[in-house]
């Protein structure tokens, strides 16, 4: 048996207040866990002492949740300098430090910022990106229903004139959350936002959420696109927009980190929403956007209710995802 300091750890800072937070991280990365930490436990079990084949077979381990080739052959060094400077011989014993290097890749020397960017002199302007399908009209409304808890004036902008029916998504979730919106499909996305961004300032609005098209296909009209709105957006409101969320499946696995490189290249990505990371067991995705191309992930998608989808907490996120593997420790 191990003592798991960062999870002793991570009990401590995890108050009665985040329990309820604890369940859903737990709940969410379930089939990633699932899938993770019982081969883990697996590979602990089949090699008592570490080997070059230990390392071998952990190697694919990680590959397979999607933790991305480069990160893992980096990982799997920093683990075999490890186990030579600390005279590390049980895998038992490597267990924590594989916890704890999984931590340090995510966080690394960065502060990690995970809220949103807010304005202190008016409205707080978020423009939401990403292809088609992964959600970003959900998140948008989500965001949304979670500002409004806090008592915010949200605004939500259907800056997405072109995909058939996108207006009217963002419209039922305005309906539903009894948010206002500015909507026009008649109109360039350009003048629908400006529209928007005018009417937040004048009425006094804490938040602006805007939603775009998400046409990666052609990256020079899309990029094109986003440099105008950009720029309408920042005539009015110096600064702004004080984020750029790029919205990501999950399930898509390294086609995501294709797309936030892509749309990295094309526009100032701030931070990334990742959703449905319930729905695959390839939640290492979260550590592989992060080390490839060095955005962080500010939200993350654990389930279907508005209040699933949660502001990204690298803690809860390692405890949900080793949690398994502490249970057995213990016992």
């Amino acid at each position: 048996m191990i003592n798991m300091g960062l999870f002793s750890n991570l009990k401590k800072v995890l108050n009665k207040n985040d329990r309820q937070e604890v369940e859903t991280y737990s709940k969410g990365l379930e089939k990633t866990r699932t899938s993770f930490t019982s081969k883990l436990n697996l590979l602990t079990l089949k090699h008592n002492k570490i080997s070059e084949e230990y390392f071998e077979e952990l190697e694919e381990i990680l590959i397979e949740a999607d933790i991305g080739v480069n990160t893992v052959m980096e990982f799997i060094d920093k683990l075999k300098k490890r186990v030579k400077q600390e005279n590390i011989l049980s895998a038992e014993e490597l267990k924590e430090i594989i916890v704890d290097e999984m931590f340090i890749i995510y966080v690394g020397n960065d502060i990690i910022v995970n809220k949103i960017n807010e304005n202190p002199d008016g409205p707080t302007v978020v423009l939401f990106v990403g292809v088609n399908g992964v959600g970003k009209t959900t998140t948008i409304g989500k965001i949304a229903y979670q500002l409004k808890k806090e008592g915010k004036k949200v605004l939500l902008v259907a800056g997405d004139t072109f995909r058939a029916g996108a207006t009217e998504q963002l419209e039922e979730w305005a309906k539903k959350l009894k948010t206002d919106i500015v909507s026009n499909e008649k109109k360039d996305p350009s003048s629908v936002i400006y529209d928007g961004v005018s009417k937040a300032i004048e009425e006094n609005y804490d938040y602006v959420l805007i939603d775009t098209a998400g046409r990666l296909q052609n990256k020079t009209n899309l990029m094109n696109e986003l440099e105008k709105m950009n720029k309408v957006i920042g005539k009015l409101i110096e600064n702004a927009p004080h984020e750029t969320l790029l919205v990501i499946d999950a399930t898509t696995g390294q086609n995501g980190i294709s797309q936030a490189k892509s749309f990295q290249e094309i526009t100032n990505v701030t931070g990334i929403v990742l959703t449905k990371l319930d729905g695959t067991a390839k939640g290492g995705i979260v550590l592989a956007i992060k080390e490839s191309v060095g955005i962080p992930v500010k939200y993350i998608g654990l389930g279907e209710k508005e209040s699933d989808l949660k502001v990204f907490d690298i803690e809860k996120y390692i405890y949900g995802l080793f949690q398994d593997m502490e249970e057995q420790d213990e016992k």
